[in-house]
């Protein structure tokens, strides 16, 4: 390249260069004025920003759930548990023996029978023909012993004829002797009659009592033996439970009152009701009972003495509910005495063992209580709680005698407090 055509290049180029450089101070100078005017506003902010505006928070005092109690007469209740049992058990054992000609067609498990009715009948003929004899028997001696009283009536005529005004030396003259032996063999014939008569009746087995079969083994046709067991049975008549209670729970009701103990009369003496309750057949279900015994003696190794609870007529299905039947566990609460001007505290609200936390006027009280009683909901106080007194049933992590607390009557006072002054400046301003 010639010197000339290299001078007119450089030449040519100078202005490129001079416009490069023009836009380069122009960014640099809109970069800064950015970042000035960004600085100028938060100082701006910066200077004129409220305060926040301090609030002091007050203290509020514990909150507690209370419950009011009421001083008031209460029957106690003494709850237990137990299995049901039928009251009267029985075998169906012949005491004749024969083939079988009758069963009753309820004479099967579950099977209902009733009282008086035939339950099995065995062939009688064999003891039809015993009665037939033991009567003959009887009339044949009947005839001896009025053949001896009429030859003894023969015989002291003749005496009297032959020696008047005196008496026979000898029983023999009289026949006095072979009348009592005649007497005896009819008394004897009598006897194998009846028990021949007994027999008979024997043949047809019967029970004076409803019964519900719960086995069976005897066939139509089968010959049975005496002592034999045919099946077994239970009354349906009561059903009784027994209910093993502490020691402590039996003074508060008379069990003992009963003519077992003080020889009166059982009818007369006041019974004790109980109510027997079972969840069977998808329901719960209650019926009406009473405590008739004890079972006598202490159980030696629980130190509990058992009460028994008898239901009449556990089958009756009239009212819609269903039959106690055996073997069903079921809750008994007995109704004992009444514990006059008392109060039933829940207890959640016992601490310590015997006291408790009243609330009056907004600050706690612990008041030391002398429980009579108690059970798994509540503790009976007679004497130490006025009636209508606010009982705390929630709990504290620390309490102390007289201090300040709130309650959620006082929450629900605050919180209508609130709501009446938020409507209130929310309504529109007249004109």
């Amino acid at each position: 390249m010639t010197e000339s055509k290299r001078k007119e290049k450089e030449i040519a180029g100078q202005p490129q260069k001079a416009h490069v450089k023009s836009h380069r101070v122009l960014h640099a100078f809109l970069t800064v004025l950015i970042v000035a005017v960004g600085i100028g506003v938060a100082v701006f902010f910066i200077k004129n920003k409220k305060q926040p505006q301090r609030t002091e928070q007050d203290v509020l005092a514990p909150l507690v759930k209370i419950e009011q109690v009421h001083v008031r007469d209460i029957p106690m209740f003494i709850q237990g548990y137990g299995t049901v049992n039928p009251t009267v058990e029985v075998d169906i054992i012949p005491e004749v023996a024969g083939k079988v000609v009758f069963i009753h067609p309820e004479l099967k498990v579950g099977g209902l029978i009733r009282s008086n009715e035939k339950i099995l009948q065995i062939d009688p003929r064999d003891y039809e023909l015993a009665v037939r004899q033991a009567e003959a028997a009887v009339a044949d001696t009947t005839v001896l012993l009025e053949t001896e009283q009429a030859e003894a009536q023969v015989a002291r005529r003749e005496w009297s004829g032959l020696h008047p005004d005196t008496e026979p030396v000898s029983a023999l003259v009289l026949r006095e002797p072979q009348i009592r032996k005649a007497q005896a063999a009819l008394d004897s014939a009598k006897a194998q009659l009846a028990t021949a008569q007994l027999r008979l009746e024997r043949t047809c087995i019967s029970l004076p009592f409803d019964i519900l079969i719960t086995a069976e083994s005897v066939g139509l046709g089968q010959y049975i033996v005496t002592g034999q067991a045919l099946a077994s049975a239970y009354g349906t008549e009561a059903v009784e439970i027994q209910v093993p209670l502490e020691a402590d729970e039996l003074a508060w009701f008379d069990i003992f009152g009963s003519s077992k103990f003080t020889n009166s009369d059982r009818s007369s003496a006041e019974k004790i009701r109980a109510t027997v309750t079972a969840d069977f057949a998808g329901a719960r279900q209650s019926w009406d009972g009473f405590v008739v015994r004890t079972t006598g003696q202490v159980d030696r190794n629980s130190r509990m003495l058992s009460v028994i609870v008898e239901v009449s007529d556990p089958f009756n299905i009239s009212k819609g509910k269903s039959p106690l039947l055996p073997g069903i566990f079921a809750g008994v609460l007995i109704r004992g005495k009444t514990l006059y001007d008392a109060v039933a505290v829940p207890r959640d609200a016992i601490r310590e063992g015997n006291r408790i936390w009243l609330v009056n006027d907004n600050h706690l009280r612990i008041q030391p209580l002398e429980i009579v009683r108690a059970d798994k909901d509540f503790a009976y106080v007679v004497s130490g709680i006025p009636d209508k007194s606010n009982v705390v049933i929630s709990s504290l992590d620390l309490a102390t005698d007289g201090m300040y607390v709130r309650t959620e009557f006082d929450v629900t006072a605050d919180d209508e407090q609130e709501k009446q002054n938020s409507g209130q400046s929310g309504d529109p301003e007249e004109n």
